[in-house]
């Protein structure tokens, strides 16, 4: 199992061998991920080339930077970690960042990883300025990727990393591509739920626009998969796909009732099986 660089809310580590009995590979398959997130999908499966995609500009730039110039990444990271400790540190950090004012794409990169493994459980929000907006996670001693970010440059060579919404990339797929979606999840209540598209929300309308991206790329030749939760919402929404029900481990919450396994599904069509 590789270990993705970033820290993620909702990374698929812990299901990876379930979730890969629903992405047939072959030879000459491509897998389209419209919400990479931390790659951990990418990571750990065996497609012949990838297209991974995120609205999120930052996250696309630090793999993109992993990709390209994993030791120039490595150096100027290790580097910010060692001179930026504590709450003190991380407040400077990510208001350079917020400032954006960064003179290459390498300390960009390096900035987001900075931040990722010093906030809070590796959570990544902005607000509606586009400001990253994370406390600091009150982490001593946060562990640097070294081994994970040459992994991911690795096996990058055959990944084109795309800055794009997930309409745009599921256009992109081709008939006999494999798409997996992961976006933010229908909540359990209105009061719960982690459900921000970078600056956005992603209500109701996007959960149903992405599963009719989803049917029309179906349609087409594809085999799409998404995961979701366990909801009502959510099975009505996927009611023409094929649904698989499973638990998997969660870690949102600081609260005793915000953790633990929760309920999700992984909605699947196409006539492709694995």
């Amino acid at each position: 199992m590789l270990n993705s660089a970033l820290k993620w809310v909702g990374g698929k580590r812990r299901i990876m061998d379930t979730l890969r009995q629903h992405l047939p590979t072959a030879p000459g398959r491509r897998l389209v991920e419209p919400f990479v997130g931390s790659a951990t999908v990418f990571l750990n499966t065996d497609f012949d080339s990838y297209l991974l995609a995120d609205i999120n500009g930052d996250l696309i730039n630090f793999h993109n930077v992993a990709k390209e110039y994993p030791e120039e990444l490595i150096a100027l990271g290790q580097l910010m970690f060692a001179n930026h400790k504590g709450q003190e540190g991380y407040l400077a950090v990510r208001a350079s960042f917020n400032l954006r004012i960064e003179v290459s794409n390498i300390m960009r990169a390096a900035k987001f990883l900075y931040l990722n493994r010093h906030g809070y459980n590796g959570m990544c929000r902005y607000n509606r300025r586009g400001e990253f907006n994370i406390p600091f996670g009150k982490v001593d001693a946060p562990y640097f990727p070294e081994k994970e970010i040459r992994a991911f440059a690795e096996k990058a060579n055959n990944a084109v990393v795309l800055c794009c919404d997930f309409t745009e990339s599921i256009e992109m797929a081709a008939p006999g591509d494999v798409i997996y979606c992961d976006p933010p999840y229908m909540p359990k209540t209105k009061t719960t739920g982690f459900t921000d598209y970078h600056t956005e929300g992603f209500g109701e309308l996007h959960q149903y626009n992405l599963m009719y991206s989803l049917r029309a790329a179906a349609a087409r030749g594809c085999h799409v998969v998404a995961s979701n939760s366990d909801v009502a919402e959510a099975l009505q929404c996927y009611g023409e796909f094929e649904i698989h029900h499973i638990t998997a481990p969660r870690s949102v919450s600081c609260k005793g009732d915000g953790s633990g396994r929760v309920g999700e599904i992984i909605a699947t069509m196409g006539g492709i099986t694995a």
